[in-house]
């Protein structure tokens, strides 16, 4: 799938730093401007047209909830905001997700997730659509079919892509092959670890048993994990 596309708007600095660290974690989100207010984000938003917004409410000048309003083809909306009495208002614009500050990474995950599955499924071109990709592997390129990865494991700069009759290290990083692997079908459980939903035969506790392997589940990404895995 194509990165999508983003903008963070807010006028609190140590919000846009946080965001911004959040939105650099995560491999198919790519960062095209930050903005204070409205008013520089519409001005970016001429020069930079974008998919993804994370859009403040409460700013000066103009609100999130107004700006948006006054575009007639806005991109999509993620809002950020302290006041938990804008949700509603927030939802009849057709958002995708609503986040109240203070956001934490496991709840900015989900959302961004969530944009993810909604452009995929607005028929752009996706992994999904390649049940396979080519990774360099024992000196040559090696096919690795969606299929028939259990789980893999990040090592630096290496990754451990453990399959079900064999074992590759490639030379990658879990960022970069989340952005290869196809929405719905994996989750990453762990900063070093990305688990195949399907292949998930047992859950105990911080623990996703995958055949005679274990894969160990980030108590911040616990909350996604189950949601993916247990539906």
């Amino acid at each position: 799938m194509n990165k999508i596309t983003c903008i963070i708007t807010d006028d609190e600095p140590f919000a846009r730093k946080g965001l911004q660290g959040y939105v650099e974690k995560i491999g198919f989100l790519d960062l095209k401007g930050i903005c204070e207010d409205a008013l520089q984000l519409s001005e970016l938003l001429r020069k930079e047209p974008v998919d993804l917004l994370f859009l403040d409410i409460q700013m000066p000048h103009l609100t999130g909830i107004e700006f948006v309003k006054a575009l007639s083809n806005p991109p999509k909306v993620v809002f950020t905001t302290a006041y938990e009495q804008y949700a509603l208002q927030g939802f009849e614009l057709d958002v995708l997700d609503y986040l109240l500050k203070p956001i934490s990474y496991e709840r900015f995950f989900k959302a961004a997730w969530k944009a993810h599955d909604y452009f995929a499924s607005k028929g752009e071109k996706t992994s999904a659509s390649v049940p396979y990709m080519f990774a360099k592997a024992n000196g040559k390129l090696e096919k690795i079919s969606f299929d028939e990865i259990l789980f893999i494991e990040g090592m630096e700069n290496y990754a451990a892509v453990h399959l079900i009759n064999k074992k590759l290290i490639i030379h990658t990083t879990i960022k970069a092959l989340l952005e290869k692997l196809p929405a719905g079908q994996f989750v990453q459980t762990h900063k070093s670890y990305i688990a195949a939903i399907d292949k998930v035969e047992s859950i105990d506790g911080n623990t996703l048993y995958i055949q005679k392997h274990q894969v160990p589940v980030s108590k911040y990404l616990r909350d996604v994990v189950m949601e993916q895995i247990v539906r």
